[in-house]
């Protein structure tokens, strides 16, 4: 089973406040957003197509910070953008714009794993070139 990074690309209908777990309560103001995670579990890529499982509706357990956000009835999850083979999570997250600070990043020493910008071809093109900056 392939293995990497991945960023999810998020929409975000409405302003909001989300309780994310440990982190509590979390306003996010409407507009796009990319979170990126790493896959190098036994089950490798798998863990983004479960958060498009949970996003979609067809899964209800939330394990991690993001899983509070792609649970709200007012997210949309559009797509993602995968490297294979390389633990580059930091890197890539290093690279754009921080919207919560703590946000999925626990266990390194990143600002935050949650990035925004102001529109969704602005977003893409942020993450495509980070992804490809760290390949």
């Amino acid at each position: 089973m392939a293995a990497g990074t991945y960023t999810l690309l998020l929409e975000l209908d409405r302003d909001v406040t989300i309780e994310v777990g440990a982190l509590g309560p979390v306003d996010f103001e409407s507009g796009w957003y990319a979170y990126t995670g790493s896959a190098f579990g036994p089950g490798g890529f798998s863990r983004a197509d479960r958060h498009h499982e949970l996003a979609a509706g067809e899964r209800e357990t939330r394990h991690w910070h993001v899983d509070y956000l792609l649970g709200h009835p007012d997210v949309t999850l559009r797509t993602d953008v995968r490297t294979v083979d390389a633990d580059v999570e930091c890197a890539v997250a290093s690279r754009l714009e921080p919207a919560a600070p703590g946000f999925g990043c626990s266990d390194c020493d990143c600002d935050s794993h949650l990035a925004t910008a102001s529109d969704r071809v602005e977003l893409t093109a942020q993450v495509r070139q980070a992804h490809d900056c760290v390949e």
